[in-house]
């Protein structure tokens, strides 16, 4: 199920999604940093005989053109996303950063959401610890482990591009990130990444220019990625943690999370970050359940 186009409009533009169709409560579906909205596609095959569940590309993400200029228009968009779509009171499911983007969107009023389900997407800081991580991201070695590891910003000719993206496939089932994977799945999401330009070259999303950007969010900011975002959301949250994923070791501290509100529900996964794309049967029966119970 590959889904069909879509261009939802937001404040300066649109943005690229892809909507599967489908029946019943409304899903949207938010990748984390350097995916885009392909990596629901093998979820969606499970859910989309019991929801209606479409998913967007972020700002300077898959085939949406616009980039950020403030560290918060990505997931302010999200509100613009849901009037667009007529929508009242979605369920909101993100993976990684996609999974702070539907926290705080709610946490901003932006949307109403009927309950909010973050995979391995948690913030755990407090502001001063949330600061000096995100700093991390504004120093030039960071940023050249990036374009290494993931090529981030290359801008490629049409055989360089489709070149890259078959080695990429090849490589998949011993890389770290996508191992248990979908090969067809890897190579779909990897051709989304790339965005043709004017000059017929392709640019591997997202430049290293749009991770700064939104890595250096105002600390200042009424709604932050430090753990006090959380005080603004009265909706049902479910955390899914992965037992290899980027918060594994800290299990103790997404506990505690939960246990400070009723409403809060824990997930524990065998699987890697990469949850959507390595275990979609697996978070489809998570998200599902998530729906049917509070929608």
């Amino acid at each position: 199920m590959s889904g069909t186009r879509i261009e939802v409009p937001v404040d300066d533009g649109v943005l690229s999604g892809l909507d599967f169709g489908g029946q019943g409560p409304e899903v949207l579906l938010v990748h984390g940093s350097g995916h885009n909205a392909a990596v629901w596609t093998d979820v969606v095959s499970h859910l989309v005989e019991h929801c209606r569940p479409v998913a967007v590309d972020l700002r300077g993400h898959g085939q949406s053109a616009l980039t950020s200029s403030t560290a918060e228009q990505y997931w302010r968009d999200l509100g613009a996303v849901v009037e667009a779509l007529g929508w009242d009171r979605p369920v909101l499911v993100g993976h990684s950063t996609g999974g702070y983007a539907v926290t705080a969107a709610v946490a901003a009023g932006l949307v109403d959401a009927a309950a909010l389900c973050v995979v391995d997407g948690m913030v755990l800081d407090d502001r001063d610890a949330a600061t000096d991580a995100q700093a991390q991201w504004q120093n030039p070695q960071a940023a050249e482990e990036l374009r290494e590891t993931f090529r981030y910003g290359w801008r490629a000719t049409e055989q360089q591009m489709f070149s890259y993206i078959e080695q990429y496939v090849r490589e998949a089932e011993s890389d770290w990130l996508n191992a248990g994977s979908r090969p067809e799945l890897v190579r779909a999401v990897m051709r989304r990444s790339f965005l043709r330009g004017g000059d017929t070259l392709y640019e591997r999303r997202p430049s290293l220019e749009e991770i700064a950007v939104v890595s250096a969010p105002d600390p200042r900011a009424p709604i932050y990625p430090s753990m006090d975002v959380y005080t603004h959301i009265r909706c049902p949250i479910t955390f899914v943690l992965p037992a290899r994923g980027s918060y594994a070791q800290r299990r103790d501290e997404v506990q505690t999370l939960v246990d400070a509100v009723a409403n809060r529900h824990l997930v524990e996964i065998s699987a890697n970050h990469n949850v959507p794309m390595t275990r979609p049967a697996e978070l489809a029966a998570i998200v599902g359940d998530v729906v049917r119970r509070h929608s």
